[in-house]
């Protein structure tokens, strides 16, 4: 276990003992809902999931990484602690893959400005001991990079398909890849939400507890107006079927590949407001550009021309192509599943 500091408990609330915390700040879960005082706490972590949901990063009472005054520790790491238990009480997974994704987003955000930090060397190691420890990554400061072993690299750029990642396009010396803090950090983003959703899958489910209902139940409600957005893609080839996987992940989609998917989706008779939703996981979320694009591509706004869905040649030569014998030696994605004469 890390050695943290209160600045990085703050940052890094995932990484603390929970329960430990609580038992060594003197309170007990059922204090939280009955205290009028301690109780703002759960409607903060309410709100702390409630931001999550919507694809948005919690805004933490920090002064840039640090903080900023003595209450602000408990109120970050209780609000965090609370929101696991109200989502553990609610019981809705929709709602625990969101908030571990934004949370990593969150984390994210921390351990870049930390990589990056020239003043602070103890910040720097730190943030290189925290990667190193959660996902086995040896990572050394060579000059204004970051450098790491090929091995590690492949390892964890497996799910990646923009062309700047692959290896014969990156700076390699004596085995080792050259990355940017940003670039360090945006290895390991899908690892991270991974590692903070298996914290909350895995953490025991307490029985109800007084004062909680209320944003429990808000919760379920919460969680209801995401089921019309899920996408069944048992009949979509395997070209969609990862692409709204990569977004669903949280994970960076190019935009060679948000083009195929709305093309996509759009020839097949979806609307714009059916398609929009699925683009909130993205780390570049932005609703009103999303919805322009989307409109710009059914032919409801500029020009009025609707754009088709790439050739699967097309898609070959973007990495967006995982064709399955399924496919059949189909030209474009939409013959996917029609018998061919």
């Amino acid at each position: 276990m890390l050695a943290l500091g209160q600045d990085e408990i703050a940052k890094y609330p995932f990484l603390a003992d929970a329960g430990q915390y609580l038992k060594d700040k003197g309170f007990t879960l059922e204090q939280f809902g009955t205290d009028p005082d301690l109780k703002e706490l759960i409607t903060k972590a309410y709100e702390r999931i409630n931001v999550a949901a919507d694809g948005k990063i919690y805004k933490s009472d920090l002064i840039g990484d640090q903080v900023s005054k003595e209450a602000a520790l408990p109120r970050e790491v209780f609000s965090f602690l609370l929101a696991i238990v109200l989502l553990k009480l609610s019981g809705m997974h929709t709602l625990i893959k969101r908030f571990a994704l934004a949370e990593a987003r969150r984390a994210e955000k921390y351990l870049e400005k930390d990589l990056a930090n020239i003043s602070d060397e103890s910040k720097k190691q730190l943030a290189i001991r925290v990667i190193d420890d959660l996902f086995s990554i040896q990572i050394e400061k060579l000059d204004d990079y970051f450098v790491i072993p090929i091995s590690d690299y492949l390892k964890h750029s497996i799910n990646f398909h923009e062309r700047e990642w692959k290896l014969i396009n990156r700076h390699v010396e004596n085995g080792q890849v050259f990355l940017t803090p940003h670039e360090t950090v945006r290895l390991i983003r899908k690892e991270l939400g991974t590692y903070i959703n298996s914290k909350i899958i895995n953490a025991k489910t307490p029985t109800m507890i007084p004062g909680f209902e209320e944003s429990v139940n808000k919760l379920v409600m919460l969680s209801k107006k995401f089921s019309a957005f899920t996408v069944t893609t048992g009949e979509y080839p395997p070209c969609i079927k990862h692409a709204i996987d990569v977004l669903e992940k949280g994970e960076n989609l190019p935009h060679s590949g948000r083009f195929m998917l709305a093309t996509f989706l759009l020839s097949k008779g979806q609307s714009v407001q059916q398609i929009a939703p699925l683009f909130k996981n993205a780390p570049d979320y932005n609703e009103r550009v999303t919805l322009y694009q989307l409109n710009h591509l059914a032919g409801t706004s500029g020009s009025g021309t609707q754009y088709s869905c790439p050739s699967c040649e097309k898609l070959k030569t973007q990495s967006l192509c995982f064709a399955t014998p399924e496919c059949d030696g189909i030209i474009t994605p939409l013959q996917f599943g029609k018998k061919r004469k």
